[in-house]
């Protein structure tokens, strides 16, 4: 079974929709785990977007990359450009994917405007992911 890891800066939006989209559409085909150079909590609008497209993250928890570094991974997807550039090195023979998706949590505006942005990520997520599985599993 493969095994894909999705970083991010803080753990708590890109990369939480993106391990469940991950999940969704390799539907048992692999094992995705999400991790953070920082940890910050999951963030309760990406779980509330999820949620809208019948995807349920709200038993996920925000990791820290070092929870991660016995476990010989098979693709490596970085989210943010950050999590990209200061990723500390540990050994993994994985192929690396990477996609800057722009930050919902940085959105600014009404509670509405907010979660727009939200959406727009997540679609974006939706889309990579699924053509990510599609040509990689």
């Amino acid at each position: 079974m493969k095994k894909i890891l999705v970083l991010c800066t803080g753990n708590s939006c890109r990369s939480q929709i993106a391990e469940g989209y991950l999940r969704h559409f390799a539907n048992g085909k692999a094992i995705v785990f999400s991790a953070g150079i920082e940890t910050h909590g999951v963030n309760p609008k990406a779980i509330a977007v999820m949620q809208e497209d019948g995807i349920d993250i709200s038993n996920h928890t925000s990791n820290h990359i070092d929870e991660y570094s016995q476990i010989d991974f098979d693709f490596v997807i970085t989210v943010c450009d950050n999590a990209k550039e200061h990723c500390p090195f540990f050994p993994t023979k994985a192929k690396k994917f990477h996609y800057n998706f722009p930050d919902p949590a940085k959105a600014t505006g009404t509670e509405e405007e907010i979660l727009n942005q939200f959406r727009i990520v997540r679609q974006m997520i939706e889309e990579y992911s699924q053509q990510f599985i599609t040509e990689n599993l």
